[in-house]
C-alpha cells in the first residue's frame, strides 16, 4: 500500500526545505533520537556489531537515559525543531515500541531510519513520521540495487522517502567516500560525488549523511565531506558527525554553503555532553531571524 501524503502531518520539507530549493540558504539544527534496545543512547555508530542476539550487543555507550524517547520529541516540538531523525539502533520490538512513541508525540517532525524496508515503511509513516530513511534496505552485494529503490519508491513515493548515504574514505581507492552499510560494517562500491548525488537527488526528498570516520567519537568535524555535500547537493541535506560547539555550526554552514544542515548528538547537554542544547535552539532560530 503506498503511504498517502494526506495521512502524514506537514514537515519540515514544506518549509525550511523549500527554502534550499529556492536559493535561500537556512540552515538547520537537525535533532535525533537514537534508540537502542528501547532506551534512548548515544552509541559510537562504527562499534555497532550484529550478534546472535540483541542481548549479546555491547556497542560503545557515550550516553544512556532512562528518559522516554517522547519526551525527546515533545522537547523538540515544543522548540518548533522539525526534520530530526528517530534511529533504531536494534532489531527488537521495544526500540520499534520507543521510535513509534516518538513519532507519534511529534506527527510530521521526526523521520525514522534503521531497517528500514517497503514492509516496515507505511506503518512508520502512518504513525507521524514525516519520511523514513533507508541504507541497508536498497543495498545488495556491495551494491546499489535499482530494484529495490524503485519498490521503495512505489511503497512511499519520493516525497516521503530520505537516502542515508554515510560513508568514509576508503584508502584502498583513492581515499575516496564511499557508502557503508548495515550498521557501517559493510563496505559499497558507491562513491559519494557529483555524479551519485546528482542521480540519486530524483529519487528521493532527501540525504542523510554521517561521516562515519568521526561520528560519536568527539573529534572533530569531516569538513572535507560537508564541503562535498554543500557543493554538490541540489536537494535537502543533513550531515552528522563530530560537531561539539557553536562553532562547529558555523563550519558547516560556511564549508557547506549555507544548504547543509547538522545533526549534533553526543556533545549535547541533554545528552550527556557540554554543548547547551538551549543555545543550539538560538543558534538555530537565529538562523531564521538573518533569512
Amino acid at each position: 500500500m503506498k503511504a498517502s501524503s494526506s495521512s502524514v502531518a506537514a514537515t519540515s520539507s514544506d518549509n525550511d526545505d523549500d527554502n534550499k530549493e529556492k536559493g535561500e540558504g537556512v540552515v538547520s539544527f537537525r535533532p535525533c533520537i537514537d534508540i537502542h534496545r528501547g532506551r534512548v543512547k548515544q552509541i559510537v555508530g562504527s562499534s555497532l556489531r550484529d550478534e546472535k542476539s540483541v542481548e549479546e550487543e555491547t556497542p560503545e555507550t557515550n550516553f544512556e537515559t532512562d528518559k522516554k524517547s517522547s519526551e525527546y520529541a515533545l522537547m523538540y516540538k515544543r522548540d518548533n525543531v522539525y526534520g530530526g531523525h528517530a534511529i533504531l539502533l536494534s532489531k527488537d520490538e521495544e526500540t520499534r515500541k520507543a521510535a513509534i512513541e516518538a513519532t507519534r508525540a511529534f506527527p510530521g517532525g521526526l523521520q525514522i531510519g534503521g531497517g528500514v524496508t517497503p514492509e516496515t515503511a507505511t506503518e512508520y509513516l502512518e504513525n507521524g513520521a514525516s519520511h523514513v530513511i533507508v541504507t541497508s534496505y536498497v543495498f545488495h552485494d556491495g551494491k546499489l540495487d535499482e530494484m529495490r529503490l524503485e519498490k521503495l519508491l512505489k511503497t512511499v513515493g519520493k516525497k516521503r522517502l530520505v537516502l542515508d548515504l554515510s560513508c568514509r574514505r576508503d584508502k584502498e581507492d583513492g581515499n575516496k567516500y564511499k557508502v557503508v552499510t548495515d550498521r557501517w560494517q559493510k563496505w559499497t562500491d558507491l562513491v559519494v560525488d557529483e555524479e551519485t548525488l546528482e542521480r540519486l537527488s530524483e529519487k528521493c526528498d532527501e540525504f542523510l549523511v554521517h561521516g562515519v570516520d568521526v561520528e560519536g567519537k568527539k573529534m572533530g568535524l569531516d569538513l572535507d565531506l560537508v564541503e562535498l555535500l554543500g557543493k554538490y547537493c541540489s536537494i535537502p541535506v543533513t550531515y552528522a558527525g563530530g560537531a561539539r560547539s557553536i562553532e562547529d555550526l558555523e563550519l558547516v554552514k560556511s564549508y557547506g554553503r549555507n544548504r547543509v544542515d547538522v545533526t549534533i548528538g553526543s556533545a549535547l547537554d541533554c545528552f550527556g555532553g557540554s554543548l547547551k542544547y538551549a543555545d543550539v535552539i538560538n543558534w538555530h532560530n537565529e538562523q531564521r531571524r538573518r533569512r
